[in-house]
């Protein structure tokens, strides 16, 4: 038995086998060969292999995504059988008696810059999907086990670190935990381990050999324990009984209001990354979404979402939310949230750069993209619209004629839409100071906590060093959400929390009593800030 401590991101108790996920590219040796035979075999059952892959994560998709969105994966299943790839790593085997890794990544290579250089758009976006089937195909040649989504059982997942774009591409029916060497408590893999309610640990010196050996994951002590003795098995598997218990008191609460002990009652709302999150929504209760990160949706493409494949997304969440409110953020890519076909430029100090709003505001045709699928989408429903990243009254001024244009297209074209609020982030300083201007040109706040905080007390968020500083409490933040309220309130807009903060629930009682909406929080939440809430006074 091995104990190896780490810092919780989400408190509670897992017991599981151990995954193992080695991230990055793989390493590609040049080796000759003496029987080309059996490595044209090898290439032909590694290309089988892969396929079946494809076909299990198109299905996946099909289900969580919707059709649209899944035929990525159909794309790769052809490429995978054009006659031009395997031709050109056929010979390499044959004609240069070279492996099969360095043939297929060689390929991979020389076809990914073809491409590239091709003039129309549709060949040149072509080019990612050629490096990912190559990579695929290393992976299952190398048997690297190295997948994402390998594991076939509810497993803990262990890795150096996880980028937004691989985890939303996770299977999370099959996940029990996070265990990872880097990343803060302010990531967005910790977001999502707090979102999936899994106990989850960052900062631990992970180790390959851990795989598939059977561990305890303590998140309300931050450690992990590698094949537990009997004793602390047994220790251990009466505390994951006794945390159920607790949830299922919990649900007792599910068809309660969120009311006050003195009569006040606020609106709770759950955020959501995926399609598939909808039903952790409906299942914890929760009375809207007030949060639907649409980046998501971008990360984990290879080239930017159509006009239809947005619309379908945004319209199956709406239909699927029965009338309840469905607050959608607009693109928030940037900074940690990086897709390779936006060629952003490297910067220094990528939270504070080209990001969010700015581009949008700067890729008009992109903006317009996603706002004609949001109006399409909002006769399915209650939805409504929220810009991240705000600094100015320009930004809004300019977001709202931009609206004014894509409402006037769609009404030329005949498509019907509804008439949806439009709401901002309040998430930098300047955005709060100007709080009493902004309110009279839209029609609701969100607080956007996480970020506030970064930007107020000039900490990193996702800088783990800077972790025992970063203090959300701190009286500023306090004071600038009060004001907020304040002025939202007085220009006629209604004012919500979506950030972290809201589901702290030493502070739920404080933020009623500054007058808050609206908390939005992550699913697992829900209840405990219910609980929360109707224990509070308003007063």
């Amino acid at each position: 038995m091995e104990i190896f401590e780490g810092k919780s991101i989400y408190k509670g108790t897992v017991i599981g086998k151990i995954f193992y996920y080695t991230k990055g590219q793989n390493q590609v040796k040049r080796e000759r060969i003496t029987d080309v035979q059996a490595e044209i075999a090898r290439f032909e059952a590694a290309r089988a292999v892969a396929q079946e892959q494809l076909q299990a994560l198109y299905d996946k998709a099909v289900i969580e995504v919707g059709e649209t969105n899944a035929m990525i994966f159909e794309v790769h299943s052809m490429l995978l059988e054009d006659e031009d790839y395997n031709d050109s790593i056929l010979n390499i085997i044959t004609g240069e008696e070279m492996n099969a890794e360095y043939a297929v990544a060689t390929t991979g290579d020389n076809f990914s810059v073809m491409f590239s250089q091709m003039e129309d758009e549709y060949f040149r976006a072509r080019s990612a999907d050629i490096k990912d089937i190559s990579e695929r195909l290393i992976r299952v040649l190398q048997n690297a086990g190295n997948d994402i989504n390998l594991f076939t059982e509810p497993v803990i997942l262990v890795a150096e670190d996880l980028a937004p774009s691989e985890t939303v591409q996770l299977d999370k029916s099959k996940l029990l935990s996070f265990v990872t060497k880097y990343g803060s408590s302010n990531s967005h893999t910790a977001i999502l381990a707090r979102t999936m309610n899994l106990p989850s640990l960052i900062g631990v010196e992970i180790n390959e050999k851990w795989n598939g050996k059977q561990a305890i994951i303590d998140g309300n002590e931050g450690k992990i324990i590698i094949e537990p003795d009997e004793e602390t098995l047994s220790f251990y598997q009466a505390i994951v009984t006794k945390e159920s218990e607790r949830k299922e008191l919990l649900k007792n609460l599910k068809g309660q209001p969120n009311t006050t002990k003195d009569g006040k009652t606020i609106q709770l709302f759950a955020n959501i990354g995926n399609v598939s999150d909808v039903a952790n929504v409906l299942a914890n209760d929760a009375g809207g979404i007030g949060l639907f990160r649409s980046e998501f949706l971008y990360l984990e493409k290879n080239d930017y979402p159509t006009e239809e494949e947005q619309f379908q997304v945004y319209k199956t969440v709406a239909q699927n939310m029965a009338g309840k409110k469905v607050v959608i953020r607009t693109l928030d890519i940037g900074a940690d949230k990086q897709a390779s076909y936006f060629q952003l430029d490297q910067e220094e100090n990528p939270a504070m750069g080209y990001r969010a709003v700015r581009i949008c505001l700067d890729r008009v045709e992109v903006f317009k993209t996603q706002l004609r699928a949001l109006f399409r989408a909002s006769a399915y429903g209650n939805i409504s619209i929220m810009v991240p990243m705000i600094i100015s009254l320009k930004e809004v001024l300019e977001v709202k004629r931009i609206v004014a244009e894509v409402k006037e297209e769609l009404r030329a074209d005949g498509i019907a839409f509804k008439d949806v609020e439009l709401g901002i982030m309040i998430e930098t300083p300047a955005a709060v100071m100007i709080s009493d201007i902004l309110a009279k040109e839209v029609d609701f706040f969100s607080i956007g906590t996480n970020d506030l905080t970064q930007y107020t007390l000039a900490i990193d968020r996702q800088n783990p060093k800077l972790d025992k500083i970063y203090d959300a409490h701190h009286e500023a933040i306090l004071r600038m959400i009060k004001m907020v309220i304040e002025n939202g309130h007085s220009g006629g807009c209604w004012v919500g929390i979506c950030g972290e903060l809201g589901a702290d629930t030493a502070l739920t009682e404080t933020f009623i009593q500054m007058g808050i909406d609206e908390l939005s929080v992550s699913p697992s939440f829900v209840l405990p800030v219910r609980k929360a809430i109707r224990e509070a006074t308003g007063k």
